[in-house]
C-alpha cells in the first residue's frame, strides 16, 4: 500500500541548530496503518527511515537521508484506564499537551523531566529523565507500547506481550522501529511543594547524601567560576495550593532565567573574559522561594535560551567525587563557562539501555551557550565522567562508541541481538546508531 502523505522535504535541523539532515522525503502519517505503509514504501525504495520529534536531542539520533517520519498527526489520548492507572497516547503527543490533558482529567505522571517540549516517543526513546529518589525516568513509567518494525509489522509490547522487545524499546534510540503509541502509568493528580534556595558548593557536596535521602526530588545547579549553587527540593504536599505569583513568575522565570540570562550569554560569547563576573552575578540573581502546585508546574520550567549539552550518568556513590574533580578542572583551566552544571538522580531501573539500568544513578550535565565552542570543555568533562563508569545520555553530545558502551552496559549484547532480529537490514539505521551500537 502506497502512502498518500509523503512529499519532498527541505533540510531538517534540531532545536540547538548543531545537527542538520536532508531527508529524501518526509511523511506525516495519521494512523498506525499509514505509518506501517510508509515504512514498507521506504523499504521498496531502498530508503532508511527515522522518526523525529521536536528535535530536542543534541545528537544525530533522528537524522536521515531517507524518509523522515514526522508524528504531527499521531497525537492525542487514545484511552484512559482509571482502574488500571494508565493512559495510552499517540507517540507524537507533546509532553506539554499530555500534561495539560492529564491535569484536566485529574491525573498526573509520577515524575517528569525539566522541560515538556518533547514528544512522548522522542523523550522516552532517548531516556529523558527528571530527578527522583524513588521515582525514575519517563521511560520507566511505560506499561506498554506499540512498535512498527522494519517489515511493517505492528508489535504490541508489555511485560506480558513481547517482553524482550518491551525491555529494550522503552529506551530504543529509534533503532528497533517506530513507536506509534505509548501506555504510561498515571496517578491521581497531587501537589508538590518546591523549595528553591541558594547554597554553597561545599555545603551541597558535603551534605549531598542527606539532601538526597530527605527529599523525594532533589537537584541543584553549580555555576562554574563560583562556589555558588541553586538547589531545588520537591516533595509531596497536602496543600493548600500556593503557586508562584504571576508577576514573580514573569520576573524570575521569564525575565531573569530567560531574557536576561540570554542577554548576558550573548555578552559572554562576545567577551569571554567577562564570564566569571557574569557567573558570580547570575548565581546570585534568584532568591529563595517556596511554592506549592500540581506536578507539571513544579517539575518543568521554560527554557528559551538555546545551548548545546552533554550529560553523563554515573553511579550515585561517585557523584560528589566526580563533581569536585569537574570543579577543580574548570578552576585550573582557561575555560570560560557561562552555563550552570545540572545535577540530578534516578533509582535503578530494568530497561536494557536506560542510563540507570541496574544501578542507582546520578547525572551531571554540562552546557555551553549556542554558538560557543564546546569541544574543549566537553572533552575534559567527559574524561572525568568516563573514569567513573559514565554512561552518556543517548540524546546529548558525547564521543563514545559501541566498544566503550558494550562495557558500560551489561545488557548491551541483548539489545544488539534484538536489533539484529527486528531490523537485520538496518532500515532504521543512521551514522549515529552505527557509532553507538555497531554495524
Amino acid at each position: 500500500m502506497k502512502s498518500t502523505v509523503s512529499g519532498q522535504s527541505g533540510p531538517w535541523r534540531n532545536w540547538a541548530g548543531n545537527v542538520t539532515a536532508r531527508p529524501a522525503r518526509e511523511v506525516s502519517p495519521a494512523s498506525v496503518e499509514e505509518l506501517s505503509a510508509a515504512v514498507c514504501e521506504a523499504a521498496e525504495d531502498g530508503l532508511r527511515v527515522k522518526a523525529v520529534g521536536t528535535g530536542h536531542s543534541f545528537t544525530a539520533a533522528a537524522a536521515t537521508d531517507g524518509v523522515l517520519i514526522r508524528p504531527d498527526l499521531l497525537t492525542g489520548i487514545r484511552r484512559i484506564d482509571r482502574d488500571g492507572g494508565t493512559v495510552t497516547v499517540e507517540a507524537g503527543t507533546p509532553l506539554k499537551r499530555l500534561n495539560l490533558a492529564l491535569a484536566r482529567e485529574g491525573l498526573s505522571l509520577t515524575n517528569m523531566g525539566d522541560i515538556m517540549e518533547q514528544t512522548v516517543a522522542g523523550a522516552t526513546s532517548t531516556g529523558t529523565h527528571g530527578t527522583g529518589r524513588d521515582s525514575a525516568s519517563i521511560a520507566a513509567q511505560i506499561k506498554g507500547l506499540e512498535l512498527v518494525t522494519a517489515d511493517g509489522s505492528v508489535l504490541a509490547c508489555s511485560e506480558k506481550e513481547n517482553p524482550e522487545v518491551f525491555a529494550a524499546a522503552r529506551v530504543g534510540i529509534g533503532a528497533l522501529g517506530v513507536i506509534s503509541a505509548v501506555t504510561l502509568s498515571v496517578e491521581p493528580v497531587f501537589l508538590l511543594t518546591a523549595r528553591e534556595e541558594p547554597m554553597g558548593f561545599d555545603e551541597v557536596t558535603g551534605s549531598f547524601d542527606e539532601l538526597f535521602a530527605e527529599n523525594e526530588h532533589f537537584e541543584f545547579y553549580w555555576f562554574p567560576h563560583t562556589g555558588n549553587c541553586n538547589t531545588k527540593r520537591n516533595n509531596r504536599s497536602a496543600g493548600p495550593e500556593r503557586p508562584v505569583g504571576t508577576l514573580r513568575g514573569l520576573y524570575e522565570d521569564e525575565f531573569l532565567s530567560n531574557a536576561l540570562f540570554g542577554a548576558v550569554n550573548h555578552l559572554g560569547r562576545a567577551v569571554p573574559a567577562s564570564i566569571p563576573s557574569i557567573a558570580r552575578i547570575s548565581s546570585r540573581a534568584l532568591s529563595a522561594r517556596t511554592y506549592t502546585d500540581i506536578p507539571h508546574k513544579v517539575f518543568t520550567s521554560p527554557r528559551r535560551v538555546r545551548f548545546t549539552e552533554m550529560e553523563y550518568a554515573i553511579p550515585r556513590a561517585a557523584l560528589v567525587g566526580a563533581l569536585r574533580e569537574l570543579k577543580a578542572m574548570v578552576d585550573r583551566s582557561p575555560l570560560r563557562i557561562s552555563f550552570p552544571v545540572e545535577v540530578r538522580t534516578a533509582p535503578a531501573d530494568d530497561i536494557t539501555l536506560s542510563t540507570a539500568s541496574g544501578r542507582d544513578t546520578a547525572y551531571i550535565a554540562v552546557h555551553m551557550f549556542r554558538g560557543t565552542p564546546h569541544q574543549a570543555y566537553f572533552s575534559a568533562a567527559e574524561r572525568i565522567f568516563t573514569a567513573h563508569e559514565g554512561r552518556p545520555h543517548w540524546g546529548k553530545l558525547h564521543s563514545r562508541d559501541a566498544e566503550y558502551l558494550a562495557g558500560a552496559y551489561p545488557r548491551f549484547g541483548e539489545f544488539t541481538a534484538l536489533r539484529d532480529r527486528l531490523d537485520p537490514e538496518r532500515r532504521f539505521g543512521n551514522d549515529y546508531l552505527r557509532r553507538v551500537l555497531g554495524e
